[in-house]
């Protein structure tokens, strides 16, 4: 397929009332992408010389809620007489273009590019004027219904509002997907106001080129719940639930192992190796990698985040922008904010928090546990309740600590400061200067026992 010859248009101004929302409803997301994002990409695998959003006023710059390819445009429909009237405010865009255009809706996140496709193929092979996407239905409610003459010849589209009770009965119904040549183009003018609905219906384009004598296709091609459109919250969590069972299924088939594969929550933008376990309730979100051979238990959720081969993610853990090397734990009940980076073999334990810190190989923080803005070296031992205190109230510093080094339980380490390869902190020391390598580092008051106190205090 030339991408110089195809075109694509995609519908996205419906107001989506039954989101009963402010936000416009294609920018609802499923997982962690608005609806519309999943349309243009499907688009862009067909690499068209041009893809056309047609948007409502309410639109503010749609780069600002996602990735947008750079042969995209935007047109506004100003007001709202349907689907018809919709394409006829992209036309201005396409005066200069000759070739197919393919017709999709921005509320159908679920269509494949392999689906759309096939359909611009069969178009193009028929030498139609223009086509149809349909597929079969076993509930056809509320969607719009093939008509077929006796020998299978497309005779139009009906929709459910003007379909009598026999047509109401077929269950080959209109995508929403079409293809036309920009020589049919002109039909679109002589398309009527629906008298029901006062709107201008797509469908109609249908009867339109059957009685110019034009040829038409309708063409089933791929399964419902790739047409499903987003309409209302109920809509929008099906969807979810369809791309969430797809991207598990796939997994499967990749060699990974989840134990309750209903609680699982994966993004389409990640990805998962081989012989990887996933324990119920795992939320993956955005474009997390993870490695082959790791483990994820329950309730734990990763964002934009690489964890390496063979790494342990313990119970209720969240990761976020992050980087876990291999063969490293962490957790249970730990928290990576942006910016961590730990290292292979690495060890972060219960109730530690690391912000934008890189943590060297082997080394050890198993009980909480804040470590932000610092530098740790390899094979280090950071001691339960130790602090790197980053923050003097105007600005962060950094804390770097070097390599076997062992600081003891209840330390803070007041930024700006470094402590050198092999040294020793001793427990609850506050440590405010520079510690050279192999020193011993205690900052302590004098203890004083007061007998009697008890007693005393009572008196």
């Amino acid at each position: 397929m030339s991408r110089n010859d195809t075109s694509i248009v995609i519908l996205a101004a419906g107001l989506g009332t039954r989101m009963k929302s402010r936000t416009p409803k294609v920018l609802h997301k499923v997982f962690d992408r608005p609806m519309l994002s999943y349309v243009i990409d499907t688009a862009t695998g067909l690499k068209p010389a041009t893809i056309i959003a047609v948007v409502n006023k309410s639109f503010e710059k749609l780069d600002s809620f996602m990735p947008l390819p750079g042969n995209l445009k935007t047109v506004i429909q100003a007001t709202q007489d349907g689907t018809a009237h919709a394409l006829k405010s992209a036309l201005p865009s396409l005066k200069s273009f000759k070739g197919t255009i393919a017709i999709m809706n921005g509320d159908t996140p679920l269509i494949t590019s392999s689906t759309l496709r096939k359909f611009i193929s069969s178009h193009k092979k028929s030498g139609n004027a223009i086509s149809v996407l349909s597929f079969h239905a076993p509930d056809p409610y509320g969607y719009g219904r093939i008509l077929r003459g006796p020998k299978g010849v497309p005779e139009g589209i009906v929709e459910e509002k003007d379909a009598s009770k026999e047509q109401k009965r077929i269950t080959e119904v209109n995508s929403g997907v079409y293809a036309l040549e920009t020589t049919a183009l002109s039909l679109l003018s002589n398309i009527k106001k629906n008298p029901k609905k006062n709107e201008y219906y797509l469908t109609d384009i249908i009867g339109l080129a059957i009685d110019k004598g034009l040829t038409t296709g309708v063409y089933p091609i791929g399964a419902e719940d790739e047409f499903i459109g987003v309409n209302s919250r109920e809509d929008l969590l099906a969807a979810h639930e369809i791309m969430r069972t797809r991207i598990v299924d796939s997994l499967l088939k990749k060699g990974v192992t989840f134990i309750d594969s209903f609680t699982a929550h994966i993004s389409p933008d990640s990805s998962i190796g081989s012989d990887t376990l996933i324990y119920p309730n795992v939320f993956i979100h955005g474009k997390t990698t993870i490695g082959k051979g790791c483990t994820v238990f329950p309730n734990s959720r990763i964002v934009d985040s690489t964890i390496k081969d063979g790494a342990v993610i313990k119970d209720t853990t969240l990761i976020e922008e992050s980087v876990v090397g291999r063969d490293a734990h962490v957790g249970p009940m730990a928290h990576l904010r942006p910016g961590s980076a730990i290292g292979d073999g690495a060890r972060i334990g219960n109730f530690v928090e690391v912000k934008k810190s890189n943590i060297g190989r082997n080394t050890k923080a198993m009980h909480l546990s804040y470590i932000g803005d610092a530098e740790v070296g390899s094979g280090s031992n950071i001691g339960a309740g130790t602090i790197t205190c980053n923050y003097d109230g105007r600005r962060k510093h950094r804390t770097t600590i070097g390599k076997g080094v062992f600081i003891g339980s209840d330390s803070q380490l007041v930024a700006p400061v470094k402590v050198g390869d092999d040294a020793y902190i001793g427990a609850g020391s506050t440590i405010t200067k520079n510690v050279e390598a192999k020193a011993l580092a205690v900052s302590r008051t004098k203890q004083k026992n007061y007998p009697d106190y008890k007693r005393e205090r009572k008196g």
